[in-house]
């Protein structure tokens, strides 16, 4: 991997564009793509579409040709800031031979999402040393209800300067908020708890584990040495899956010298539970030495905070007190 890399903060007038690497915008309500953009107008940027953002096959998708095009023209547009990706899916995988990466790291930007993305900014992190960022896509800023503290930790990281002590959020939900904003099932949020205690540093990596195992055994995959993990996995998982997709990640090289990981929330249908969670991590000796945090507020649930890929976190758990801190 090449040396670090961080795109410049984002600013008012700043244009973000929003491009679909994965699934096609078009599959988003005319209402909810106006929603998320006046969001975004209201924060203070800019929003401009890519070409290709709402082209739709049969996979819900565009062609790769489409998909490289638009990101290719994202990185390179000048005026372009920061790139939102419409929403998550399957394939974001089938562009990562076709990048230009040298372009992409001559014209740093700020890209984020989360879900299937996971796929591409892995990739960017570690082909270009680029920071990449976990966190909402333009779809989320779309939520009525909710959505305060997801959009308060976005513009945190990508707008303020300093480090970031992450905060829980007072209430979480896990429901189709997209298909009818008026009912919203909210739940008291316990806040992260640890299955491990210590404390440990190091270099942020993960997110949708899932889809991060794609990436192992190629380029595309970037070291674990030192790295604190973050992983988490949608409904589509269950502990079974959950746990083996975890071994497969703890078997790749450099994983002896993981420091820490932090596991998101689990949606409902996944039906993980605490003590099942245990028996997972409890039944891996790789494990057994570094700290281990769930329940952190990322993933398929929302809210959600905002995260570097590349960037730094340090983690305490002692005496049931979680703390997390993150920074670029």
């Amino acid at each position: 991997m090449n040396l670090r890399k961080q795109a410049p903060k984002l600013k008012a007038g700043d244009e973000i564009r929003i491009l679909s690497p994965s699934t096609s915008l078009s599959i988003v309500s005319e209402k909810n793509r106006l929603i998320a953009r006046q969001k975004l107008e209201q924060l203070g940027f800019t929003v401009s579409f890519s070409q290709h953002v709402l082209e739709n096959d049969d996979f819900t998708s565009s062609s790769i040709a489409s998909r490289v095009a638009d990101l290719h023209e994202a990185f390179v547009d000048p005026k372009v800031k920061g790139i939102l990706t419409s929403i998550g899916g399957y394939n974001a995988n089938q562009l990562l031979a076709h990048l230009d990466y040298e372009l992409i790291g001559a014209h740093p930007k700020r890209l984020c999402g989360y879900s299937d993305i996971t796929a591409l900014s892995h990739a960017i992190y570690a082909k270009t040393g680029l920071i990449t960022y976990a966190g909402p896509l333009f779809l989320t800023f779309a939520m009525l209800q909710g959505n305060e503290y997801t959009t308060a930790y976005f513009q945190k990281l990508m707008l303020e300067e300093g480090s970031i002590q992450i905060q829980s959020s007072p209430e979480w939900s896990d429901d189709a908020w997209y298909l009818d904003q008026d009912k919203r099932i909210f739940h008291r949020n316990a806040g992260p708890y640890a299955i491990h205690d210590g404390e440990a540093e190091g270099t942020i990596v993960g997110g949708n584990l899932c889809t991060l195992n794609l990436l192992q055994g190629t380029p595309y995959m970037p070291s674990l040495e030192g790295s604190i993990l973050f992983v988490e996995d949608d409904y589509e998982s269950s502990p079974a899956t959950f746990d083996r997709d975890l071994q497969s990640l703890l078997h790749q090289p450099g994983f002896d010298q993981v420091r820490g990981i932090i596991i998101g929330r689990f949606q409902q249908a996944s039906h993980m539970t605490k003590e099942l969670l245990r028996q997972i991590i409890s039944s891996k000796k790789e494990l057994a030495s570094m700290p281990v945090i769930a329940d952190a507020d990322f993933g398929h649930t929302t809210p959600q905070f905002t995260y570097p890929i590349g960037g730094k976190a340090s983690i305490c758990a002692r005496n049931g007190i979680v703390n997390i801190e993150i920074s670029e």
